[in-house]
């Protein structure tokens, strides 16, 4: 549900951030009010107390010097949001309103002034949050920026490179490296990763943390890369750096630091391993011409199923990771693969108290207690395998480029939801290969089709909720699902939901495979909303949280 940008209440001193304070005479445009604590309760707290016990004095040394440098990639994260973080929280902090201290919880949570779980509503202040977020300057607009690349050739490089920051000077657009531009939290961050690298007795770890200290300092992280796929022989899966470009909804080139410090479960990640060997297969079985299946990516791809113990930058505001696909650098992908990590305990939390009530308030009595738990983590795990198949490196108009250069801003987007299409795409392939229970298949459509609302109610502007309606829109039009006004809910039809589900899937990827940048945002625009059934489906979820606000210990 998009919930209407209203200013709240003044404060008598303006922002000195430009995050300003609307004027006394603002008149709130018609719609449904802001509610700021109502806001903060739609995040259910989990206290997350994961097993540490077998945990070796030589590895909690190591976790605790990685929980301390995932502090620093929320500072930095904090200011790839807001340039003026510091400054925007302290007025923030120094308001005398009588919300004071709800206002500024919110602020802290959010790393900022919008609100993740409301369409990036301003929450302090009316501004909205610049597409560039603080990667570019606030007023640089996607045509300025396009025409001055298109004027100086020489300096497109720099100035979309996935490390730098954008900056104004006269009339000239700057690049920045991050290693420059953040250098006051990445050198003590480096520093820790490397006191790690001198504890640890694991050659692997020992190997990454060394080199992922250099990179922060170098800017190149490609050699730090390809170690993280190597580590093995020790229970610390960490992913800490510069990954995602979800924040950048300028360029989608911009990658924000981000941390996870999990504790991997050998037992779990083995049981899981064997769906990797598939890869190449899935890449063959993919609805698309041979001519753009791509075979030239590694198909390594580690999997381990961990329990996460703390989390920094990108991870910590708005909804929570239940797993990742790392690295995002294609070269690494062609040359080894992907990492898939599955975060056991954030997801299990996620399904008791978010999937498992979605799924009867939306489903039919009958077709509710087929969502399961079981096909919520198979849905996760093949979401992430589908990261690492498809259109990687394309050729358009006769010049080799990527998806993502082409797709630009719209990358993300489609990206996800080809994710949620393929996953479920490929666990049918299982099914097919006797590896997953054919007989469980509504149990999967059913699974799947109850994460669609768990998406959306994220919000349409983030790339999964934007995704996910694009799957709702598509898949009613090819009546995959109907409404049933009669029992207020959904009911699926199996038959068409597999027919719907390879027709999107095929859309999804040769838009990909063109690097077709107008016809997503067509696509888009087509079918990624919502109609007034699944509005009504959603507002009968209020006792629902939308997602959990994990609390992890500060130390093992």
């Amino acid at each position: 549900m998009r919930i209407a940008v209203l200013p709240l209440l003044l404060v008598t001193a303006a922002c000195a951030t430009g995050v300003a304070e609307a004027p006394p005479e603002t008149v709130a445009p018609a719609g449904p009010a802001y509610d700021l604590r109502a806001q903060m309760d739609k995040l259910a707290v989990v206290e997350m107390s994961p097993d540490t016990s077998y945990l070796t004095a030589e590895e909690r040394q190591v976790v605790n010097l990685l929980i301390e440098a995932s502090g620093y990639m929320s500072e930095i994260y904090k200011r790839q949001r807001l340039v003026d973080y510091g400054r925007a929280r302290a007025a923030v902090a120094n308001n005398r309103r009588a919300d004071r201290d709800l206002l500024l919880t919110m602020f802290d949570r959010n790393f900022g002034p919008w609100d993740e779980m409301a369409e990036l509503h301003p929450f302090w202040g009316t501004q909205e949050m610049p597409l560039g977020a603080g990667f570019y300057p606030a007023d640089l607009t996607r045509e300025e920026f396009d025409a001055y690349l298109a004027a100086n050739p020489d300096e497109a490089d720099a100035l979309t490179s996935d490390y730098t920051v954008v900056r104004r000077d006269g009339d000239r657009l700057v690049a920045v490296p991050y290693s420059e531009a953040y250098k006051e939290w990445l050198v003590p961050a480096a520093m820790l990763l490397e006191q790690a690298s001198q504890i640890t007795s694991n050659p692997s770890l020992k190997k990454f943390l060394s080199l992922r200290a250099k990179s922060f300092l170098s800017d190149d992280y490609f050699e730090s890369e390809l170690a993280w796929m190597d580590l093995e022989g020790t229970p610390i899966e960490v992913a800490i750096g510069p990954y995602e470009v979800y924040t950048d909804r300028l360029y989608g080139k911009k990658t924000a630091f981000e941390s996870f410090v999990t504790l991997k479960d050998p037992e779990a990640s083995a049981a899981l391993d064997k769906y990797k060997g598939y890869l190449r297969d899935m890449e063959a079985n993919l609805p698309i011409p041979e001519e753009h299946k791509n075979f030239q990516r590694g198909f390594a791809s580690p999997i381990a199923v961990a329990d996460q113990i703390q989390g920094g930058g990108d991870n910590v505001p708005g909804s929570q990771t239940i797993a990742f696909n790392l690295p995002n650098d294609e070269r690494v992908r062609e040359a080894k693969g992907a990492k898939k990590v599955i975060l056991s305990n954030v997801l299990g939390a996620k399904y008791d108290r978010i999937l498992d009530p979605i799924g009867d308030v939306v489903l039919s009595a009958d077709q509710a207690p087929l969502v399961v738990k079981k096909y919520m983590q198979m849905e996760t795990l093949f979401h992430e395998l589908a990261h690492s198949l498809g259109p990687g490196t394309i050729t358009v108009d006769g010049r080799q480029t990527t998806v993502n250069d082409e797709l630009k801003d719209m990358y993300s987007r489609l990206e996800e939801s080809k994710a949620d299409v393929m996953g479920v795409w490929n666990i049918l392939f299982m099914m097919e290969k006797g590896e997953l229970p054919a007989a469980e298949k509504n149990q999967l459509f059913a699974t799947y089709f109850a994460g669609i609302f768990r998406a959306v109610r994220f919000g349409t502007e983030s790339a999964h909720g934007n995704g996910a309606a694009l799957q709702y829109g598509y898949l009613k039009e090819l009546g995959a699902f109907r409404w049933d006004a009669a029992g207020g809910h959904y009911v699926i039809d199996p038959v068409k939901m597999e027919a719907g589900l390879k027709s999107l899937l095929t859309k999804q990827l040769m838009l990909q495979a063109t690097g077709d940048y107008d016809g997503v945002k067509a696509f888009f625009a087509q079918y990624g909303h919502l109609d007034e059934h699944a509005e009504a489906a959603i507002a009968g979820m209020d006792a629902i949280p939308v997602d959990i606000l994990p609390v992890y210990p500060e130390g093992v």
